[in-house]
């Protein structure tokens, strides 16, 4: 549980610490690999908010963990986000040290601030813009590094920065934040961007992340509007190809050719790669529709038509649908009153989240037949019963295979990478399987008595 500050009595007198502003998983990742390089972090967040995150990221197991062990021993010490970044600032504005007063002894503690961090998804719906920078711009602490995170339009984080007047200010994009992964991927990062205000600043200013830069296999460092526009490139980018993928696997079904292997011929080329060519029901999550949204309104703002962006984002929506028609075009229109079964729920293999999944348009779509659903989706169940727990056509199971006996079809939204799909108990019922994740193997497929509808994949 989050520990009141007036409580931590362990930290050092002078010990710097880095002041983390941010509810959201990204905050809370920084914070606990900031805490495993020997920081002392101080979280401001909403708390209630925080307490949600942290519930619904459960499946992010060693995160978990390790965000419970700093927080027993207040390495990270989390506290109420006041309500004004003036308020915030007053407790380090004593020649940039905070200084509280514990409740059983006049010890006084204090500690030097290493940095800021800003997530600005965290802090807008409680800070208005205008007054943080305001009240950072009145601070004494002008010497202290401020680094921004977050996705918004082309251009807004530096123009941002530019209102900040103190030269260190750094802006870090989550490229490289996996979820289900996302202690590791913090620590090891795949691509490390940093945007500077101040040209090659961050050596000397940023000594605190230099073991996160150094471990990063990639990294580049430029302005931050360079790093913003790179940042909304690679995001749309990787939609780009997700959305190409899957109109060419329309094209492959009226073909029968199976899409699964033109992807893997295609990765062979360099020039192409094998990253995001796997055809499916689309992308969903935060990070890619945020992206676009941005980005659209972006392109809205300086009056640019940007159509390929359009169409991405038409055929991410309409894909969502299309593994329901299958099924209506398999059994002819006459669906009403079945019974299935969906293995997976969350937005990708090995998160617990659903925002932005599939399963969504799916379910909305039986259950205007009257068609019964059985869920099996472990890392996403306790997400699913808060959304639709009242369902009276919804039920959550915890076997994905003792339940097919009593179903007419299965789906498979997001089956687990790492777990083998077993074609044995799944072949004794025999009934219809609609892969929207293109789960199964090609000799997976060959083995199946029941029908089978892939994306791009013919039987």
């Amino acid at each position: 549980m989050p520990v009141n500050l007036s409580h931590a009595d362990n930290i050092n007198n002078k010990a710097k610490v880095c002041v983390i502003i941010g509810h959201g998983i990204e905050a809370i990742t920084s914070a606990v690999v900031l805490a495993s390089l020997g920081q002392t972090v101080h979280l401001y967040a909403d708390l209630e908010m925080l307490e949600q995150q942290l519930q619904q990221y459960s499946f992010e197991r060693h995160l978990q963990a390790l965000w419970q062990m700093y927080d027993q021993q207040e390495q990270i010490i989390s506290q109420a986000l006041p309500s004004s970044a003036d308020k915030l600032l007053q407790i380090y504005e004593i020649t940039g040290e905070a200084s509280h007063h514990n409740d059983d002894s006049d010890r006084e503690q204090s500690s030097e601030v290493a940095l800021y961090w800003l997530f600005l998804d965290s802090i807008k719906s409680v800070w208005l813009e205008e007054s943080w920078i305001t009240a950072f711009n009145h601070s004494h602490q002008q010497t202290l590094p401020v680094i921004i995170s977050g996705i918004e339009q082309l251009g807004h984080i530096s123009a941002l920065a530019q209102r900040l007047q103190r030269a260190w200010v750094y802006y870090i994009p989550f490229v490289f934040l996996q979820d289900g992964d996302a202690y590791s991927s913090m620590l090891n990062p795949s691509l490390w961007l940093l945007g500077e205000k101040t040209a090659d600043s961050s050596s000397q200013h940023l000594s605190t992340l230099q073991p996160l830069m150094q471990q990063a296999r990639a990294r580049h460092y430029a302005d931050i509007a360079t790093i913003e526009f790179a940042r909304s490139s690679i995001m749309s980018m990787l939609a780009t190809r997700v959305s190409f993928m899957n109109e060419m696997s329309r094209l492959a079904d009226s073909h029968d050719i199976d899409i699964q292997q033109v992807s893997h011929i295609m990765g062979l080329d360099d020039r192409v790669g094998s990253s995001y060519l796997q055809a499916g029901w689309g992308f969903g999550g935060n990070t890619l529709p945020t992206e676009l949204l941005q980005l659209q309104q972006s392109g809205q703002a300086s009056r640019v038509d940007m159509p390929l962006l359009q169409s991405v984002i038409h055929i991410n929506e309409d894909q969502k649908e299309l593994i329901f028609r299958k099924f209506w075009q398999y059994f002819d229109g006459f669906i009403d009153n079945k019974t299935v079964m969906i293995w997976g729920g969350s937005y990708k293999s090995g998160s617990g989240r659903t925002v932005g999944s599939a399963i969504h348009p799916l379910l909305a779509l039986l259950w205007s037949y009257n068609i019964q659903t059985l869920v099996y989706s472990d890392k996403a169940q306790t997400e699913l019963q808060a959304l639709y727990g009242q369902q009276p056509l919804l039920e959550l199971v915890d076997d994905p295979y003792a339940p097919l006996v009593d179903t007419q079809a299965l789906f498979i939204m997001s089956w687990p990478l790492d777990s083998d799909l077993d074609v044995n108990q799944i072949n004794q019922t025999a009934q219809p399987i609609f892969d929207a994740q293109n789960a199964l193997t090609r000799t997976q497929i060959e083995r199946l008595v029941g029908g089978y509808m892939g994306i791009g994949r013919a039987k």
